[in-house]
């Protein structure tokens, strides 16, 4: 029974395919095709631009996708008669960092607006056009919103009055004189499948294991795996200096004076962190990367 899985199209598109190969699933992706290939043969891959995921896997197209969980938001208060998906888990990755993105509502730097409250009657420029009349619908103010194709940022102040726009770093809102007023909603990456693949077993229990191997990729972002050797004399000293991720895996050497040391640590501490185990008497020092964590 093949998977019928959704890869984003477009921003997502590099740190997906990366995230996934680092999770053990090798999605090639052709500049003339919109079906990757990947190499599982129980998996068929389609591009599908993020915004339109959510409709396509609630219709039963596909089985399972990747989108923003903002898109999904907008799916549902756009199609009311159309069938929910099923969130099955929030993987916080994007296309810059690892965290999570912030759909912001933002004004020219010089603009007297200073609260949402400030825009009644105004024209707000987005994408994200349902999810942003919900918002100011829930604040009882009256704005006319308008759908932007993109280049949003240079809207305001001629084209619109203020904008609702995704964000991680901020830097792009600044450096076109923006200034924001309030978070609209944080989104992150979800992995969604429609209701009628949750109810095969087989199916979901395939996407389950898509999602135990991607959050396992996450986890094992920017840390890696530390052995070594130290006397039972020096044990407690190397111990104090060692963060994990629990508790290092302590096992006995041939040699009883000796034990083996094993554990995870963040990648930045190990140039610091290396010279300081040798100095308390930890030998035989391997760093290693890793690809996956699974908690």
């Amino acid at each position: 029974m093949t998977l019928k899985l959704g890869i984003p199209k477009g921003s997502l598109e590099e740190a997906t395919v990366q995230l996934f190969a680092r999770a053990g699933f090798n999605i090639h992706v052709s500049s003339r095709s919109y079906f990757p290939t990947i190499d599982d043969p129980d998996i068929t891959c389609m591009l599908i631009r993020a915004q339109e995921m959510a409709r396509y896997v609630s219709h039963g197209v596909l089985d399972a996708g990747l989108t923003e969980r903002d898109w999904v938001a907008e799916q549902s208060l756009a199609d009311v008669t159309g069938r929910p998906v099923h969130t099955v888990s929030e993987l916080v990755y994007a296309k810059q960092s690892f965290g999570r993105v912030r759909w912001v509502l933002a004004v020219p730097e010089d603009s007297p607006v200073r609260t949402p409250q400030d825009l009644e009657g105004a024209t707000v420029a987005t994408e994200l056009v349902r999810v942003t009349e919900s918002y100011f619908r829930d604040l009882g103010i009256r704005v006319n919103v308008e759908f932007s194709w993109g280049a949003t940022e240079v809207k305001p102040p001629v084209l619109a009055d203020a904008i609702v726009e995704a964000t991680e770093t901020g830097s792009t809102l600044r450096a076109n004189r923006l200034r924001i007023v309030d978070t609209v909603m944080e989104s992150a990456t979800q992995l969604i499948a429609s209701e009628d693949a949750w109810k095969v077993p087989e199916k979901r229990q395939r996407i389950e294991n898509i999602a135990l191997l991607l959050h396992a990729a996450i986890e094992a972002r920017g840390r890696v795996g530390l052995m070594l050797n130290v006397r039972r004399n020096d044990l407690d000293r190397v111990l104090g200096l060692l963060p994990a991720l629990r508790r290092p895996t302590v096992s006995p050497l041939a040699d009883g004076e000796w034990v083996a040391l094993n554990t995870i640590v963040e990648e930045p501490t190990v140039r610091v962190l290396i010279p300081a185990l040798k100095g308390v008497g930890a030998e035989g020092i391997v760093e290693y990367p890793l690809n996956k964590i699974v908690q």
